[in-house]
């Protein structure tokens, strides 16, 4: 290697590794929207079908499963929740479900457009929503949520290092 190629080798990694970076934070900023897409339609689907119907529905899907085996751990635990939604949980959750869908739909559009103002936000949001997680986790002891918490801790990290970096863009100094 000459000397030329040995000066130039480390800027060459460091904007690989910004261009991975980058491309990690625009791929879990895509996949928090299509997760808050989901949340949306579902929170709209409790506002305009019956809890009743909706339990009927995923009661004749789960039936099979637990004919099969009346352990099974997720058609036992699904069964359950569905059987406290039809019981008068659905107003809270399709809320909940709307709002926390939607805040980070808005987020997640801002994000991709740039906008600066968004990063902290989403930030802010989505400590916010761990804290409820490690409750719910303490609670529950939840495997798919401890791996949301886990994957959303990432995406701070990841919005945090490209907040940084349209920063310093801004400002001339990346």
């Amino acid at each position: 290697m000459s000397s030329i190629e040995a000066q130039h080798a480390p800027a060459a990694r460091g904007q690989m590794r910004a261009a991975v970076l980058h491309e990690s934070f625009r791929v879990s900023i895509i996949l928090k929207g299509l997760h808050a897409l989901i949340e949306t339609v579902g929170g709209i689907v409790l506002l305009k079908v019956s809890p009743q119907t909706i339990n009927r529905v995923v009661m004749s899907i789960l039936t099979q499963n637990l004919s099969q085996d009346p352990h099974d751990f997720i058609a036992t635990n699904l069964h359950r929740a569905f059987e406290r939604l039809a019981d008068g949980g659905s107003h809270f959750a399709s809320w909940y479900l709307l709002s926390h869908g939607g805040v980070k739909l808005c987020l997640v559009v801002a994000l991709l457009w740039n906008k600066l103002w968004a990063y902290p936000l989403m930030i802010l949001m989505l400590s916010a929503f761990i804290g409820y997680q490690v409750y719910r986790i303490s609670l529950t002891g939840s495997v798919p949520m401890i791996l949301l918490t886990v994957f959303d801790l990432v995406v701070i990290v990841l919005v945090w290092i490209e907040y940084r970096q349209q920063i310093a863009h801004r400002h001339g100094t990346a």
